[in-house]
């Protein structure tokens, strides 16, 4: 049985993205990214549906063969009882094997990191997108601001010659 889709919908899953780390392209380079299922309990699920989370200072660690969220905060659900969860725990992120693996041989590499660029909810379901990056030198980034003004000079003047 296949999952239930909105009428009219066209078999491409429905993405909310909640937070995104701003910072992490700014301050690497970002190589490849993974998709992550993330194990919450039933407060933070309610904070990341009202929209709070913070990435900043995040990473991922390889820890016995699973990977660990650290440093993400899910503020308390202010509704929650006390019940409610702690906002910077560490959380397990859900991977295959040989998914883990394959990162985990990336992360080792000398300069690289886990960085997690975003969380977001695919079909409901909470997901995070960690990425394999490289911290940036000072001249690295000067360059990529550099190149980033340009094409958006570029793009301004293509959109007014267009116009009239």
């Amino acid at each position: 049985m296949g999952k239930a889709r909105q009428v009219g919908s066209n078999d491409e899953p429905i993405v909310k993205t909640i937070c995104k780390n701003r910072r992490a392209a700014h301050e690497y380079e970002l190589h490849d990214t993974i998709e992550c299922g993330i194990v919450l309990v039933g407060t933070e699920v309610k904070s990341l549906r009202d929209g709070q989370a913070s990435l900043d200072n995040a990473f991922a660690k390889i820890e016995r063969n699973e990977i660990w969220l650290v440093g993400c905060e899910i503020p308390e659900y202010t509704f929650g009882n006390r019940l409610n969860h702690k906002p910077k725990r560490d959380r397990k992120l859900l991977l295959r094997r040989r998914e883990i693996a394959k990162f985990a041989l990336k992360g080792e590499q000398k300069g690289f990191t886990l960085i997690p660029t975003r969380i977001y909810f695919k079909d409901g379901r909470a997901k995070v997108e960690i990425a394999a990056a490289r911290g940036k030198q000072a001249h690295d980034k000067r360059q990529s601001l550099k190149t980033s003004e340009s094409k958006r000079e570029i793009d301004r003047a293509m959109s007014k010659s267009r116009r009239g």
